[in-house]
Order: C-alpha cells, then structure tokens, then sequence
C-alpha cells in the first residue's frame, strides 16, 4: 500500500485485521494516515471481575497502532512492533470502546502512536503507546 493512498480503508479490507481482532469484534470505523478509529465490544473481552480485560484495551490499541505503522511504510516495508504500553484509568464493564489512534512520530524507520480508549459514555478508559520498527520486506 503506498503512503499516498486513495482509500486506506481499502487497504483494511484488502489486508484484513487478523484473526484474534476478528475473534475479539473489532470493527475499523476510520482509517488513515493521521487518523485510525475502531470500535470493540465489551461483552466476550472481560476478565473475571466483568471488567472489560486489560489485555483487551493492549490488542485494541496494538491493532490499531499495527495497522496504522503499516500504512505509513508503505510498499515493500513491513512496521513490527517493538514496545507496548497502557495506562488503564477506567473500566469500561458494559457496551462497547472505541480506541482513537493518532501518531506521534512518523519516521523512515520508526513509529510511535497513541491510542486513546473511550466509553460509551466518552470516558478514556486507557491510553496506549505503541513504537513499530520499519523494515523492508524480505524477497525470500
């Protein structure tokens, strides 16, 4: 996919999100290079308490940041995450999240993004950073 793109979100539908995305319900709602949207339900994501599980808010927001790195590569190049975090500050128990993913560093050969986690209710639930290393594909 090339970085000038005329419809990333047909890069999504091309690609795909991946088999554990697809298992968790994520839905990609917007996707482009300064701005990425999906949504995921709570319900089937929970620990045991009926929290929504941390580890939910992680795939959501490495999905997203991924997918993202992937675009900006661009042909040839493949984004592989390197470092992940969250900070969990709320927990969402009902309905779905939407996680907002916006970069904060678009280099040639890394990438950071955020990706916020919200309610129903537009509360951030969890804040996550994550950094892709950019490298050519392999030829073999």
């Amino acid at each position: 996919m090339s970085q000038t793109a005329s419809d990333p979100l047909e890069y999504v539908r091309e690609r795909g999100i991946g088999a554990l995305a697809e298992k968790m319900g994520i839905e990609i709602k917007e996707f482009g290079l300064e701005r990425a949207v999906a949504t995921m339900p709570v319900e089937g994501n929970t620990q045991p308490a009926m929290l929504l599980h941390g580890g939910a808010y992680v795939v959501l927001g490495e999905s997203l940041g991924s997918m993202s790195a992937n675009l900006h590569a661009g042909d040839g190049r493949l984004a592989v995450g390197v470092d992940i975090n969250a900070t969990h500050t709320r927990s969402a128990t009902s309905g779905t999240v939407t996680g907002v993913c916006t970069p904060i560093h678009l280099g040639r050969s890394v990438t950071v993004h955020e990706i916020a986690i919200f309610d129903d209710q537009d509360r951030r639930c969890s804040t996550v950073r994550i950094t892709n290393m950019i490298k050519d594909r392999s030829t073999t």
